[in-house]
Parts: structure tokens; C-alpha cells; sequence
């Protein structure tokens, strides 16, 4: 087998080992040790198998670590998100491309459930998978009631 080039989530570190989860494609690859990644952190580089049996995994290059910050913002959506929301039902998403880098997420909740439904978008380890996909370096979510912008976004 073959090293894996890609960027990867990490999903799980303590001190003897580590778990990362490629962004591209979602497969789980197990570190038999820990080469100091932290849950959380996104990394570029290679990971090859280790034999015999190669189910455990080694990372032989780095070329970049970083942490992607996903974050409530106090700030109200935008004009062209408010308008995109009151055009879709509780539960709908709709996502936009933005003029530079990265996108924008569009979801309509029940009034009363923003805050909640917030907080879940910041916890949920797919808004860091999608934000090391896209290769942006933040997230900010916006709210207004019944409404959640994701904006994944370049420094």
C-alpha cells in the first residue's frame, strides 16, 4: 500500500496515538503514535502504512499545520443572506459561493431554536472538515432570529 497525500481533520489525540479523518474523502486513518497533533488541528502532509498488517498509520511529512477558528460572531447576517432565508422553509439550506474564497451556508430554523441550532454548528466537527476542505482559515457564524449564516471565509 501507498501513502496517503491529503488534509487531514484531526479527530481524536491523546499522548500515545491519534486518529485523522481525511477531508476529501472521509476515511479514518488510526496513528499508532502521536506526532503532537491536537484534536481539532488540520493537517496538510502524508501519512504512509505501517507494516506488517498496515491498519495503523505514520505521518512522514507536515507540510502544514493549523487550527481553523469557528466562531459566533456578533454580527447580522447579510442583506443577500436575509433574503435568501425568508425564501426557505424551517429546515432548508442553501449554500452560496462567495465572490472570493470559501461559501456561504443559509439555513432557516424555528424561531426560538437559533441560538441552539448555532451552537450546534460550531461544535459539529463537519463544519471543520468542510472549512479544511475548502481551505479557508475561519469560520463565522451570524444569526438573526430564524436565521444561521455559516460563512466560511480566507484570513
Amino acid at each position: 500500500m501507498t501513502g496517503i497525500e491529503g488534509t487531514f481533520l484531526v479527530t481524536n489525540a491523546d499522548d500515545a496515538s491519534a486518529t485523522l479523518r481525511n477531508v476529501a474523502d472521509s476515511q479514518v486513518l488510526t496513528l499508532s503514535d502521536n506526532p503532537g497533533v491536537e484534536t481539532g488541528e488540520v493537517v496538510e502532509g502524508t501519512v504512509e502504512p505501517e507494516p506488517p498488517m498496515e491498519v495503523t498509520y505514520t505521518v512522514t511529512e507536515v507540510a502544514e499545520r493549523r487550527t481553523i477558528p469557528v466562531e459566533t460572531v456578533d454580527l447580522a447576517p447579510t442583506a443577500q443572506t436575509t433574503e435568501i432565508a425568508a425564501e426557505q422553509a424551517p429546515g432548508e439550506l442553501t449554500t452560496v459561493e462567495r465572490a472570493g474564497e470559501g461559501e456561504i451556508h443559509v439555513l432557516t430554523v424555528p424561531e426560538g431554536e437559533t441560538s441552539e441550532a448555532a451552537a450546534d454548528v460550531v461544535e459539529d466537527e463537519a463544519t471543520l472538515s468542510r472549512a479544511a476542505r475548502l481551505g479557508v482559515d475561519r469560520v463565522e457564524v451570524r444569526t438573526a432570529e430564524g436565521v444561521v449564516s455559516v460563512r466560511y471565509l480566507p484570513d
